[in-house]
């Protein structure tokens, strides 16, 4: 029915790896020990106002432990809560993933790899952390597995950048991705909707711009507040400042922003989700991401409409 050869109406990651792999991929979450240049003093410190990855990372994720050790502990995770994996992809999530020496890189991703039926790598950065003798051996390694580069670019408009402390401009985010797609490495970006500063149009005239660039595939978050980031200490000093939408806005939100998608564009994830014991503001209540998805395809079912019915090339 759709471009994208089966009738769900978006790009689903999940129907492409099934397509490409004939199997269902998961992903497993590392924790490497590393840190970003927001951090470290190299541009400041704090990191993103948002930022606070303990509400992300999974209970067995931790950088005491070794890559094999993640990765073991992992699958032992996910078979118990799915039993259908076959193969893995090794996530490097935490903080910024290409922020080291390439010898301490590549140690990383080659212990990674060696897992048993781990068939590549998501490498989870900033735009501003990457290099040609970086991207050179990321060529290489791609032509013999799966790789991904996914870069945090959050938002196209650099003044809201600024406000939540990244540390780089959207130019940059799409220098790196040209860069990065050019050499055959497959792109991913992360987006959250609803930033301070950032209007509902500026997020649908994000979608367009997004779609310009060549990457494999997006992530779309909700805006979040996560306890013990700095924009917490806002949100309690300032409320005005920011405005929630809620989950029936937010599926409209997701939906008009899914026309204007490229249709060869792979949706990853349409919210976020952590434990409520880290949410310092509103959320959407007890529901998990699968029903958040599931009212999202009733919605586009509802509108008749599906990604990409409005891009223009």
């Amino acid at each position: 029915m759709y471009p994208w050869g089966h009738n769900r109406r978006f790009n689903s990651y999940s129907g492409y790896f099934q397509k490409k792999f004939g199997t269902r991929v998961q992903k497993l979450t590392l924790d490497a020990g590393f840190t970003c240049p927001n951090r470290d003093g190299t541009l400041g410190t704090g990191g993103c106002t948002f930022c606070n990855n303990e509400a992300f990372n999974p209970s067995y994720c931790s950088p005491s432990k070794t890559i094999t050790q993640q990765l073991a502990e992992g699958v032992s995770f996910h078979q118990k809560r799915y039993r259908r994996a076959t193969k893995y992809l090794a996530y490097f999530q935490a903080y910024s993933n290409t922020y080291a020496s390439l010898d301490v890189l590549k140690t990383r991703y080659e212990e990674a790899l060696a897992y048993p039926d781990v068939i590549g790598l998501v490498i989870g950065t900033r735009p501003d952390c990457i290099s040609d003798p970086l991207l050179d051996y990321l060529e290489a390694l791609s032509k013999k597995c799966y790789i991904v580069v996914e870069y945090g670019i959050e938002s196209c408009r650099d003044d809201v950048l600024q406000a939540v402390n990244r540390g780089h401009s959207f130019s940059q985010s799409a220098e790196a991705v040209n860069l990065t797609a050019a050499r055959g490495i497959l792109t991913g970006a992360h987006i959250i909707l609803g930033l301070p500063g950032e209007s509902r149009e500026d997020m649908l005239q994000g979608a367009s711009l997004l779609s310009g660039l060549p990457l494999h595939s997006i992530k779309l978050h909700q805006l979040q507040i996560i306890k013990n980031t700095l924009m917490a200490e806002e949100y309690r000093d300032h409320p005005g400042r920011f405005s929630f939408l809620s989950l029936d806005a937010y599926l409209d939100l997701v939906a008009d922003y899914l026309e204007l998608l490229r249709p060869t564009l792979l949706v990853e994830r349409i919210a976020g989700e952590v434990p409520p014991r880290f949410l310092a503001g509103p959320g959407f209540g007890l529901i998990r991401n699968d029903q958040i998805l599931q009212k999202l395809e009733d919605r586009l079912a509802e509108r008749n409409t599906w990604q990409g019915r409005l891009w223009r090339a």
